[in-house]
């Protein structure tokens, strides 16, 4: 009988992630089809995939929501989530990498690093997911192995570890030399794979490359180095073992390659996620907060239970709460404690999940991925955990939104149905912000970009919601200071019987950064003698926090301020906490309509791809824009161009790109901060 120890070793949390179009769901496709869980391959052009299961999904032919499947390999149960490549929906990937213990990034063979590549391989790294890298679409024109191995080390800076050299180009890629095992694997038209020597054309080359791999390898890993000082060559059991470890490690990435839609390359994707990605046990054991002390809790079924929510699928039908299992057991009518929200809730199922389909099961344990049913009010990063051992884990962070619309319904007597709608959107996604205006009254949705608001408001009425009326996308401004002030004086006095109020505070308002792009806000004291006591620094602290939700321009949040407290003084009787507070607010409300302010608008950088004939036109187009173009490449027989643009000056870009390049023209986006807006300023 196997212990829950060889059990949590043959377990696997993985996200496949991309750039858009790289073959993301294609992979994972083909990875459900390899692994027996389905029998008929899924194309995403005939919407017949197993994870892109939302209407919208298959009716734009692009990954939305991150979708759990979960099937075995090799001995291994694989928990994968297929993650959105579009920059819109990057808190869906970041909310998915909080849970997972290794992912594989799927790079296009032409284009090798595309923009959103690097988003995600950034949030990858800020989670610490140890990688391996798919270099997909090998059977394209003008693929190209090498130059998508120097894009990734040029552009991501890992150690590339390539493990495969291809078997025949473009329309020839027929399979790949193992350079771990030295042997070849060639697939035909059927899908099935043959495993054989080296062909003798490739030999030579096959040995260069193994000797750059060993060289690389032994390079980064002591064991290593030491047999290949011994022996001047590695075993292939030696090379795997460092393989496994610079990958946990982050200190190299192993590179395999193929084409997912010809089922070329999978198999061996397969075996590499179970030698090189990590299992439960091998991540360090989550760490969360104990009655404010930090806690571990260790990857042992037998442990306090303890996940996080990281996803919630509330529809008319019933509410699901997607949970990572970190620590302890789960079982099917057990109470959990949610300490973030103060309550406890009652599981009424455990699913084990493949998409929109589930398989009930009895309990799950420390390093599953389940969805349970019954869990009323959990959130996204809410924490649920054993009653009786209570821990608080972090949350996922979620990102502000930059665009906003007025929605409304469009019948009166519907406006408490969109408001149920709008409520259920914003519990299943986080960076969806519902609010009301409070000078106009209107219902404002914010999101991360015009594609995910268009999603939202189109679920509303694929969900069976009232006919929704949607304003003009406009941006969210803010307001940052280019000219500060030293030692203003702020005094706050308030006497109207009984005790009063007082707080004297002199500030120092400063820009941040040196440009006025930069975003955040610090706070310094730099008082002495105890003149502004300790609990009252904390106080205006808090107050200058507040005081930064409307600037002097427009009453857009402020961003990119230093503020320091240099001197103040108090009352005997009359300071304290709220008085300071108010000081704070006030005094650094007032320190900004002395300042020299801009207004700042978010903006994106853009790379387009198109026609080397249509490149005057679409520069021209950017030109009105208002966008600073980076520079250009030709890939592929097609010019690249990559620019700043404000965001504001996007919408609609889509369809005037396809007019001005016939429809052959292509472009994405990613947020690049924000910049200073032209005047007259624009203001909301």
């Amino acid at each position: 009988m196997r212990t829950h120890i060889d059990t949590l070793a043959a377990v696997r949390n993985l996200g496949i992630l991309a750039h858009v179009d790289a073959g993301k769901t294609t992979v994972t496709e083909r990875i459900l089809y390899a692994t027996g869980t389905t029998h008929k391959r899924g194309e995403v052009h005939d919407g017949t995939t197993v994870t892109d299961f939302d209407p919208q999904e298959r009716d734009r032919g692009i990954t939305i929501f991150a979708a759990a499947v979960s099937c075995a390999w090799d001995g291994h149960r694989i928990n994968l989530i297929d993650t959105p490549g579009h920059v819109d929906f990057a808190d869906e990937v970041e909310r998915s990498l909080r849970v997972l213990d290794g992912a594989v990034a799927v790079f296009d063979a032409v284009a090798g690093v595309e923009p959103q590549s690097e988003s995600v391989w950034r949030q990858a790294d800020r989670h610490g997911v140890p990688r391996i890298a798919f270099v997909n679409k090998l059977d394209r024109a003008g693929a190209d192995l090498d130059r998508a191995v120097a894009s990734i080390r040029d552009r991501l800076h890992p150690a590339p570890l390539v493990v495969q050299l291809p078997i025949g180009t473009e329309d020839g890629f027929t399979g790949v030399v193992d350079l771990v095992r030295m042997r070849s694997l060639v697939w035909g038209d059927d899908g099935t794979a043959v495993r054989g020597a080296v062909p003798e054309e490739l030999r030579e080359e096959a040995v260069r490359r193994r000797r750059a791999l060993e060289e690389a390898v032994a390079e980064r890993h002591p064991a290593a180095l030491e047999e290949f000082c011994d022996r001047e060559t590695l075993s292939a059991g030696t090379l795997t073992a460092a393989l496994r470890d610079l990958t946990r490690t982050g200190d190299g990435v192993v590179v395999l390659c193929g084409s997912a839609y010809r089922n070329r390359g999978v198999e061996p994707l397969l075996d590499a996620v179970v030698a090189y990605l990590p299992s439960p046990l091998d991540v360090p054991a989550v760490r969360g907060m104990r009655d404010g002390a930090g806690q571990r809790r260790p990857a042992d079924p037998h442990a306090p239970f303890a996940g996080l929510v990281f996803k919630v699928n509330a529809s008319a039908t019933g509410r699901l709460a997607y949970v990572r299992v970190y620590s302890g057991t789960i079982e099917k009518g057990d109470t959990v404690a949610d300490p973030g929200g103060g309550r406890t809730e009652r599981v009424a199922r455990i699913l084990r999940v493949m998409a929109d389909r589930h398989v009930q099961l009895d309990r799950a344990v420390a390093g599953d991925i389940v969805a349970l049913a019954g869990v009323k009010a959990a959130r996204a990063g809410a924490t649920l955990c054993d009653p009786g051992a209570p821990l608080l884990l972090e949350a996922p962070v979620t990102a502000e939104p930059v665009v906003s619309v007025a929605v409304e319904a469009r019948r009166t007597t519907d406006t408490g149905r969109l408001a149920t709608a709008l409520a259920r959107l914003a519990e299943e996604d986080p960076s969806l912000v519902v609010r009301t205006d409070t000078e106009t009254g209107q219902t404002v949705l914010s999101g991360r970009g015009e594609l995910h608001l268009e999603v939202a408001v189109e679920k509303i009425r694929r969900d069976g919601g009232p006919e929704v009326t949607v304003g003009r996308p406009r941006v969210a401004y803010r307001e940052t200071v280019v000219g500060g002030v030293t030692g203003f004086a702020y005094r706050h006095v308030k006497q109207d019987g009984g005790a009063g109020q007082f707080a004297h505070v002199v500030l120092d308002v400063e820009p941040l950064g040196p440009g006025p792009g930069t975003v955040g806000f610090e706070f310094r004291s730099a008082v002495v003698g105890g003149r502004v006591p300790q609990e009252y620094v904390r106080a205006v602290e808090a107050g200058c926090r507040d005081a930064l939700a409307e600037g002097p321009l427009g009453g857009h949040p402020v961003t990119g301020v230093r503020v320091t407290l240099t001197d103040g003084s108090t009352h005997v009787k009359d300071s304290s906490d709220t008085a300071f507070r108010t000081a704070g607010r006030l005094g650094l409300r007032a320190a900004l309509r002395a300042c020299t302010t801009v207004l700042l608008e978010p903006v994106a950088e853009v790379t387009a791809t198109v026609p080397e004939d249509a490149v005057g036109g679409v520069l021209g187009d950017l030109a009105a824009r208002r966008s600073r173009v980076g520079g250009s490449e030709n890939r592929g027989g097609a010019a690249v161009l990559t620019a700043t643009v404000p965001l504001a000056e996007l919408f609609g870009y889509a369809t005037r790109l396809r007019s001005r390049t016939q429809g052959r023209g292509t472009f994405t986006t990613r947020p690049a901060g924000y910049a200073p807006a032209p005047a007259p300023a624009p203001v909301r």
